[in-house]
């Protein structure tokens, strides 16, 4: 085949060939993360090849496959393309090498913006001893019958060049006749720019996921169509969101997480051979959309969270919603309900496969973490060796296993970082045994609990844990549906009603200005050497620009009062400094003085640069310019640049003071 294109690439860390055939994996199974306008694909079937396997097993896998593509060594091939067609007879007619062919199915997206939507065939061929892959697309004439769709064959081919040097190359048979429908066949320039770079950079990474493929556990087509369907239908709740949050990644994630729900219950339904639509309670539902969208799609259910939101007025009577603090006690099963649903569920993310577990045997659950609770409070990390999320995903699996589930992992489509879901949908052990299983949650539950007050007491924080144990007991006691339930543990706090805001913008004004001038005197006292490779100014002067410490290094030098007054704030210190960005600039847990010079000259490559911040013409010159007053060189920029007033003359009355002023012009 005649070369359309390569990339030629280094390999300073010796991954090739090896690399070159895990990028391909991700080409092969997961072409959505390169052609947006996939869904994604499915492996009908995989043949391998490789010296010493059986004939006789070859022959048979091999026949199953090729009666798949009958067309391919049919009459009437014997033309420009049967260099490849010969090296499937090669491997039919029993040649051993290190080879696969793979029969796959690419899945578009739905969406009415694209011409083509129908599922496509291809068959691919790994040649892993010549370091090529052929892609062979086939086209249903009828049903059943395929036929190879000659002008699209292609191949990408890896060939070393000298020492660490290598290239990755395009091959097809056809390229002026190519056929793209800018879907399933994109543009060869794509291939070649696009999809040739990803192959050549894929090749020499090591990175290897350490969670699955997306939808692994449903069928990607199906959910395809009913996400763009689901997401029509509920595209006006965007407009008339009436939460704080974001409707655009709030209504989509949702709508993926319904989409996702929908059709794994349609295939449980399928498998099980039931009729009726599966029941559902979701705990900590927050905003409710998603139980409002799993109830018009015809399952009953409702949800509780801790605190109503404006927008459940809005949903109408159908959905239902209940306002509602959930305990871990007997009061708080759900034995009429098929599924628990834990969606960003918080502090009660461990508990979901609990309360599915004993409201009763067939009960199932759903459950997407997202924030670090155990069943006592914060999930502490025990392991250096995994990332937080990923143990804390393997704890509340472990949980589900010990509650007696057979616990799958999957990860969603959803705009979130946080998007693997844990499955509990059946048991390990028979009904008769719930006696002897409900013993072994028990048990769980203590030993976590337990491991908590440990930690609680190499932190000196006991009598913490004691206040807080001894007032959820006089809680307890103090409430008759709370003194009636057998609670599963002590001391668990639910969420408060009142949401609080935690991000170090409701401390005391003196408070942080003490704090910003005691970090910044403290990065600003440069030795010597420093001073002496320090940058000068447009007026020649020496500006100090101050050392940069880590965040550890500066809490060692506050004292213990302000840095538990920062611990009890969201993001601590690091907060308080990224909430006063005129005088730090944080990076990688680092603290320096920013400095507004550099931010002139890099403005076009920074993705956040001054003027995409842009402060209001409304709030210049309102407040005084902090580098003025405290800076020992005063502010590196002239005056006219600063948003700031450098002095009390040049200060402006804010908008809040204008408006204010202005209505008691009018009440006068």
């Amino acid at each position: 085949m005649p070369v359309v294109g390569d990339v030629r690439f280094r390999d300073p860390s010796c991954v090739l060939p090896g690399g070159f055939w895990a990028a391909i994996s991700v080409w092969l199974d997961k072409p959505q993360v390169l052609n947006k306008r996939l869904c994604g694909s499915s492996t009908e079937l995989k043949v391998e090849l490789s010296p010493g396997t059986h004939a006789e097993t070859d022959s048979l896998l091999l026949r199953s496959f090729l009666s798949q593509l009958s067309d391919i060594l049919g009459p009437g091939e014997e033309r420009a393309d049967g260099d490849v067609l010969d090296r499937i007879r090669e491997y039919w007619n029993g040649s051993r090498e290190n080879a696969s062919v793979t029969l796959r199915v690419l899945i578009p997206k739905a969406n009415p913006h694209y011409p083509s939507t129908i599922p496509k065939k291809e068959g691919v061929i790994q040649d892993i001893t010549r370091q090529v892959v052929t892609f062979l697309p086939l086209e249903e004439h009828n049903t059943g019958h395929f036929q190879v769709k000659k002008n699209n064959i292609y191949q990408i081919r890896l060939e070393h060049v000298m020492d660490d040097e290598w290239s990755v190359s395009l091959h097809t048979l056809y390229s002026e006749d190519w056929d793209s429908d800018g879907v399933v066949y994109p543009k060869i320039t794509w291939m070649k720019n696009e999809l040739l770079s990803k192959i050549a950079k894929w090749s020499i990474e090591d990175k290897k996921s350490e969670f699955k493929s997306t939808l692994s556990l449903i069928p990607v087509d199906k959910y395809s169509k009913l996400y763009q369907s689901l997401k029509e239908k509920y595209k006006d709740m965007v407009k008339v969101w009436p939460e704080v949050t974001d409707p655009e990644k709030f209504v989509y994630e949702d709508v993926a997480i319904a989409t996702y729900l929908l059709i794994l219950w349609e295939e449980d339904r399928e498998l099980k051979n039931l009729s009726e639509k599966q029941t559902f309670v979701d705990l900590g539902c927050g905003n409710g959309l998603l139980v409002h969208i799993l109830s018009n799609e015809g399952h009953h259910g409702r949800g509780i969270d801790v605190r109503k939101r404006n927008i459940w007025d809005m949903y109408g009577p159908q959905t239902i919603l209940q306002e509602s603090a959930i305990m871990p006690n007997d009061d708080y099963l759900f034995p009429n309900t098929d599924w628990i649903i834990g969606n960003h569920s918080d502090e009660l993310t461990p508990w979901i496969p609990v309360i599915a577990a004993r409201s009763s045997y067939s009960c199932c659950f759903f459950v997407l973490p997202c924030c670090f609770f155990n069943f006592y409070g914060k999930y502490n990390r025990k392991s250096c060796k995994k990332t937080q999320y990923r143990e804390y995903l393997d704890f509340v699996t472990e949980v589900g296993n010990q509650c007696g589930f057979n616990v799958e992992e999957d990860c969603l489509r959803i705009p979130s970082t946080k998007r693997v879901c844990l499955i509990g949908k059946s048991r390990t052990y028979l009904s008769t045994q719930e006696a002897m299983v409900d013993e072994q949650r028990r048990k769980c539950i203590t030993s976590h609990k337990t491991s908590t007050l440990d930690e609680c007491n190499k932190s000196m924080c006991v009598s913490e844990c004691t206040k807080k144990k001894d007032s959820t007991n006089q809680e307890e006691t103090s409430d008759p549906l709370m003194a009636s339930a057998e609670n599963w543990i002590s001391g668990f706090q639910p969420r408060d009603k009142v949401e609080q805001i935690k991000n170090c913008s409701l401390l005391p004004r003196d408070f942080i200005d003490k704090v910003v001038l005691q970090v910044a005197k403290l990065l600003l006292n440069s030795n010597k050497e420093e001073m002496d490779n320090a940058d000068f100014d447009k007026r020649g002067k020496v500006w100090n620009t101050g050392r940069c410490l880590t965040l550890r290094e500066i809490a060692e030098v506050l004292d213990k009062e302000t840095l538990q007054r920062l611990k009890n704030e969201c993001g601590g210190l690091q907060t308080l400094f990224r909430n006063n960005h005129q005088v730090f600039e944080v990076m990688n847990s680092s603290v320096s003085i920013r400095d507004w010079r550099n931010e002139a000259v890099s403005k076009s490559k920074r993705k956040q640069s001054e003027s995409k911040r842009g402060l209001s013409p409304d709030v210049l010159k309102t407040r005084l310019c902090w580098f003025f007053i405290n800076h020992p060189d005063g502010c590196p920029r002239v005056t006219d640049n600063c948003p700031y007033a450098h002095g009390s003359e040049e200060l402006r009355p804010s908008s809040a003071l204008r408006r204010k002023k202005h209505r008691n012009d009018e009440l006068s």
